[in-house]
């Protein structure tokens, strides 16, 4: 009976190992889904970071637009004064046109127009330019080289680097071009 002892010691002996390697092999598989989880809860971090951060500079950006063409409403509204102001110049008389007040207006024009122009206002350029539709507006096809503008109807406006109103253009078709041939 003595040997049959030792023999259920040494089992008993071996269980203990035997769940001690079980509980080891749990724990690494419970370090092993903790440090996945702790990898996935970085990564989704580090995107809700790099989100943020985009958000930021969109937001920033965006704030920038907002505060660039803010006054495009204003602008527009003052386009009409500076076309009338150089109608009124372009039919002034000859002998009307060295008077002083006649000269005040100018001056009050050129300073309306450098007031614009220094908030961002600049002059579409059109006559002798090939036709673009991004710039100009065709309101006439007439005689003239094949889509070149040969006449300014209405002068066209940019603020910063967007159109606020389209050059008001006379289109030539062609036809002036074919009568130079024959």
């Amino acid at each position: 009976m003595r040997q049959e002892q030792p023999e259920e010691g040494q089992n008993n002996e071996i269980k203990p190992e035997i769940t001690e390697v079980e509980d080891i092999e749990a724990l690494k598989q419970a370090l092993a889904e903790a440090k996945k989880k702790a990898e996935a809860n970085l990564a989704n971090w580090q995107r809700a970071q790099a989100d943020f951060i985009n958000y930021k500079r969109r937001s920033e950006q965006e704030m920038g637009e907002v505060g660039k063409f803010a006054n495009t409403t204003l602008m527009l509204s003052l386009l009409p004064i500076l076309d009338d102001l150089e109608r009124a110049f372009a039919s002034i008389p000859p002998r009307l046109a060295k008077l002083d007040w006649v000269d005040g207006i100018r001056l009050i024009e050129r300073k309306l127009r450098a007031s614009l122009e220094a908030q961002g206002l600049s002059r579409i350029r059109a006559l002798g330019e090939p036709f673009d539709p991004r710039f100009h507006e065709a309101a006439i096809y007439a005689k003239g080289k094949d889509g070149i503008v040969i006449e300014e109807l209405q002068k066209g406006y940019m603020l910063h680097d967007r159109v606020i109103r389209p050059t008001m253009v006379v289109v030539g078709n062609g036809e002036e071009d074919e009568e130079k041939e024959e």
